[in-house]
């Protein structure tokens, strides 16, 4: 017999009071505990769309069952119930409350995120995003955040791997063509990001294999991201030119180096060469030298993975091809990199040599011009203004590159420290309306709502 109660509420005020009592039941056993959550889960279903109508009341029902007695005194089978409803619920509006809650905790407790993998929930979200596109806009992009964060934090098993269709793949990128024309729309971010970390999974899938999968051609899985895109690139194009832009803007090291894992495949494919149209090449060679440049010598793996995506752009796609965009500076850049004890650069490590000379030897570099009295600091003032009109191939590089990581939240440092803007991103970030414009309708900057504390403390609801 289900536990159901009756409520008749005058005004919010007492929504709230009303669910502060549900989640402060004292629980002596499982039965009291599911009895709770399933009041809370009715409770808040019933009165979505009159005191719960925003993101805003989303996330404070979220954080009044997080900060609760009940979920402190019984976190893990708490946690374990509300991913058991997340495999079974079927209402739109239970499911948003559900997938809010599993979100938050899990971006405060990764344990939520790991517990979802060992009961199945990556297949499910697969399903719920992909079959549930009618349903509120506010819980399909929940959704989307929900499938990325548990993929970051974890390596996905073979089997949910597997589970990916070309359907999935394809719908992330038709989202984006979509509603490539709004400029405030939210789902770019939350897709792009999917599609990033899926990419990296199937890259740490084929060359970072864990140690309980086996690295036979009979476990490996096709990546479909590039598959899809070596197939019909020219069908996606918006992808690309956002991707550009999010690494102009981004800070965050690991977002840096899942864009920069794609683009190394995209640049080491065949098929995919040419996905870039060659303005957007311009840029992205922008924001590379400028990045390079910036970087202080505490990012050296971050570098690494800069040139070992740098090469492959050089020699395979067209910018190989003459008039030879930015040839001086590519070289002098590349010449000072490699100069032992230079004022900018410092020391020099070995593999910096090794994937400079790398750099060096591609073909349309030799006539370039080394000498320049021109600083480091003017050189990347000029590589900013960005112009928009209307193998040497090892396999150990892809194996470095596959296996590069950042703990999630920490940011790239940059030399100039107190050019901080008031967001966090650099100015030269901010002031780049060239690259900004690159991408049609992608305001890549809106981030999901930080965690590391309740967003309600101003009001004295932690």
């Amino acid at each position: 017999m289900e536990f159901e109660v009756s409520y008749t509420l005058d005004n919010e005020q007492q929504f709230w009071d009303e669910l502060d009592d549900i989640v402060t039941t004292e629980c002596q056993s499982h039965e009291l505990i599911d009895n709770a959550l399933r009041s809370y889960l009715t409770f808040t279903t019933n009165y979505k769309g009159e005191y719960i109508q925003t993101e805003y009341d989303i996330a404070r029902c979220s954080y009044r069952l997080l900060k609760s007695t009940l979920f402190a005194a019984h976190k893990d089978y708490v946690r374990r119930q509300i991913v058991f409803s997340l495999l079974q619920e079927e209402s739109p509006d239970t499911l948003h409350l559900i997938v809010a809650f599993l979100l938050y905790d899990g971006q405060q407790n990764e344990v939520t995120f790991e517990m979802m993998n060992e009961e199945g929930a990556f297949a499910r979200l697969l399903e719920l995003i992909l079959g549930r596109t009618d349903d509120d806009a506010g819980l399909h992009r929940m959704l989307l955040e929900l499938l990325y964060e548990m993929s970051r934090i974890q390596r996905l098993r073979m089997e949910d791997l597997i589970l990916i269709e070309d359907d999935f793949i394809e719908y992330m990128f038709q989202i984006i063509e979509q509603l490539s024309d709004d400029v405030n729309d939210p789902y770019h971010y939350p897709v792009i990001r999917v599609v990033l970390i899926l990419n990296e999974q199937y890259m740490l899938s084929a060359h970072d294999p864990a140690p309980n999968q086996s690295s036979s051609p009979v476990t490996q899985v096709t990546n479909k991201v590039i598959e899809i895109l070596s197939v019909h690139g020219s069908s996606y194009k918006t992808f690309g030119e956002n991707i550009i832009l999010l690494l102009n803007r981004e800070s965050e090291t690991s977002l840096q180096l899942l864009i920069l894992k794609l683009l190394y495949l995209l640049f080491t494919t065949t098929t995919t060469y040419e996905y870039f149209y060659t303005n957007d090449l311009h840029v992205l060679l922008d924001i590379i030298l400028r990045n390079l440049l910036d970087l202080p010598p505490s990012s050296m793996p971050l570098r690494h993975t800069y040139l070992r995506v740098l090469y492959p752009l050089l020699a395979h796609t067209q910018l190989k091809n003459p008039p030879h965009y930015k040839q001086n500076e590519l070289v002098r850049l590349l010449a000072m990199m490699a100069e032992d004890g230079n004022n900018h650069f410092g020391a020099v490590d070995e593999t910096t040599k090794r994937l400079v000379g790398r750099c060096g030897r591609v073909a349309w570099l030799k006539d370039g011009d080394p000498t320049s009295p021109e600083t480091p600091t003017k050189m990347k003032q000029r590589l900013l203004s960005v112009s928009m009109p209307s193998a040497m191939e090892s396999s150990l590089s892809v194996m470095e590159v596959a296996a590069q990581k950042s703990a999630p939240g920490i940011q790239t440092p940059s030399r100039a420290n107190n050019a901080m803007g008031g967001d966090g991103t650099r100015e030269e970030e901010q002031k780049d309306p060239s690259v900004e414009a690159l991408a049609v309708g992608n305001e890549a900057g809106s981030k999901t709502m930080s965690v590391e504390k309740s967003p309600f403390e101003v009001e004295g609801e932690a």
